[in-house]
């Protein structure tokens, strides 16, 4: 996973660079805006079933085609539902400088191609086979690459709409290719409806925590873009972005680690915990790491993508810390879905979604970008101070707990 993500680190370099000098500030503002506000409905395209994948056939690998299917089933149909309501939210929400086909290029793409390339990916996460799941997450940034290099040459400076409809384009060939492999290599899907209501709410747990998750890391673009201006928005997407790429290894670990959360967790909190423990630190460590590199090489962004990226290396320098709190949440809200505890998660993270969005509210209207930032610092905080109190908690009641069943039954 490490080896996949690496490959990827270097291609997504690449490609980030050629899009952000091809397309300029605005334009690629423009761009992050409509991606980030497609990014707050795309969980729901899923309804959590690639999650409940991992979760069911970790524990039992029979459920393969029944959870697979159900899986392409609901994502197609909720996919193609919400591309309807993202087109009508993004006439309220973007400015009208951003097309509406972009945004309807960038849905189809996200709401349906990524979301079958996720399940996909989850298929085989679930098998613990994360040779093929890397190599998917390599050729989706491979096939991006390949498209804005072509589109660069065939258009010295491609307009955001010729963008979305070769990211449309790249992203649908890879699709159709992931899900194929996972029907040659795992089995193919026995399509059926969830029919338990569990179930049904499981997902929704997760697509309700993975909605917040984008909103808190996400929506701040989407409201740069409004309240703002585009190339604000290109400085500190851009910014963003790069502290995406950097957060890669540890997301590389906590792919991997992530089918065993629901094994260690199904002994509660504490278990998921323990085995969280050794990740978290090595995680701490490299984020720490980061930071530093950061801070010192934050100076040549302008060099590599341009004089009027000059504001992102500023932006990169309050986002340093960003990498060291997503890898305290992230393990330890992953500790909590893996011990059941997934309703609690998504609370949460919903929680600080709002909180998220009402600060923005107040900060970017007076600071632009350096409030979106500001913000995403105060979110990632407050979401990792709150995860470890519940986390911690919850070892703790799973402790008396234990402690008053040995006073009713010595030994």
């Amino acid at each position: 996973m490490s080896l996949g993500q690496g490959a990827r680190l270097a291609i997504q370099a690449l490609y980030f660079t050629v899009i952000a000098r091809s397309l300029g500030v605005q334009s690629y503002g423009a761009f992050v805006g409509a991606a980030a506000l497609v990014g707050v409905f795309c969980p729901f395209a899923s309804a959590g079933r690639g999650n409940i994948l991992v979760q069911n056939v970790a524990r039992d690998r029979s459920s393969f085609p029944r959870m697979w299917g159900a899986a392409l089933l609901t994502s197609i149909s909720c996919g193609m539902s919400l591309i309807g309501l993202v087109t009508v939210v993004s006439f309220y929400v973007l400015p009208t400088s951003i097309p509406t086909l972009l945004v309807i290029s960038v849905a189809f793409s996200d709401m349906i191609g990524m979301t079958l390339i996720t399940i996909a990916g989850q298929a085989f996460q679930s098998f613990e086979q994360m040779n093929i799941m890397a190599m998917l997450n390599v050729l989706v940034s491979a096939a991006r690459l390949i498209a804005i290099l072509f589109l660069s040459y065939c258009f010295h400076t491609p307009s955001p709409l010729q963008w979305g409809y070769a990211y449309l384009c790249s992203t649908a060939c890879v699709s159709l290719a992931a899900c194929l492999l996972v029907c040659i290599k795992l089995d193919w899907p026995l399509f059926a409806l969830p029919h338990s209501w569990r179930e049904i709410r499981q997902g929704l747990y997760f697509s309700f925590g993975l909605s917040a998750q984008t909103i808190y890391n996400d929506i701040d673009k989407t409201m740069l873009a409004r309240l703002s201006s585009l190339s604000a928005t290109g400085i500190y997407g851009a910014a963003y972005r790069i502290m995406d790429v950097s957060f890669a290894p540890v997301s590389a670990l906590l792919y991997a680690a992530y089918p065993n959360f629901f094994r260690k967790g199904a002994k509660g909190v504490t278990s998921s915990l323990s085995y969280a423990k050794p990740l978290l630190i090595r995680s701490i460590a490299y984020a720490v790491a980061v930071a530093v590199a950061i801070l010192l090489g934050a100076g040549l962004v302008p060099h590599v993508l341009g004089e009027q990226y000059r504001d992102t290396a500023e932006a990169l320098r309050w986002l340093a810390v960003i990498p060291i709190l997503k890898a305290i949440h992230y393990f330890l809200s992953d500790s909590l879905s893996g011990a059941g505890h997934q309703g609690l998660r998504s609370a949460i993270q919903v929680a600080v979604a709002i909180f998220n969005v009402l600060i923005n509210l107040w900060l970017i209207p007076r600071y632009s970008w350096r409030g979106a930032a500001w913000s995403s610092i105060a979110s990632d905080a407050l979401l990792a101070l709150s995860i470890s109190v519940c986390a911690v908690s919850l070892k703790r009641l799973e402790r008396i707990a234990a402690l008053e069943q040995i006073e009713i039954h010595p030994a």
